[in-house]
């Protein structure tokens, strides 16, 4: 699935992720790798309860991940090609400051 990913860290800091040129994830690979990177990125959930929503795992990664991974062409190629897996959506905006996603 060709998906674009919209990452707002803050105003005028942004990153436009393209999955044109990738090899789809399916939406298994797609999991495994966020959850995978939320644990390397020693990231927190949002809910008291524990519980990890998919698009929050998106959100998490991004913050933690910040301006220095997201300006790598590699983790962010497949930082783009698991959001749009794992969410199944062709466009993600992802909007660090507001704790936001929005297809």
């Amino acid at each position: 699935m060709h998906g674009e990913v919209l990452v707002t860290l803050s105003p005028g800091q942004e990153f436009h992720l393209s999955t044109q040129d990738a090899q789809p994830l399916t939406h298994e690979e797609a999991r495994r790798w966020l959850d995978d990177e939320f644990m390397r990125l020693e990231c927190e959930p949002l809910r008291a309860s524990g519980k990890v929503l998919l698009a929050d795992k998106v959100l998490t990664v991004a913050s933690a991940a910040g301006a220095r991974l997201l300006a790598d062409p590699a983790w962010s190629a497949q930082f783009a090609r698991a959001a749009v897996a794992a969410l199944a959506r062709p466009m993600v905006r992802v909007d660090v400051q507001a704790m936001a996603v929005t297809f």
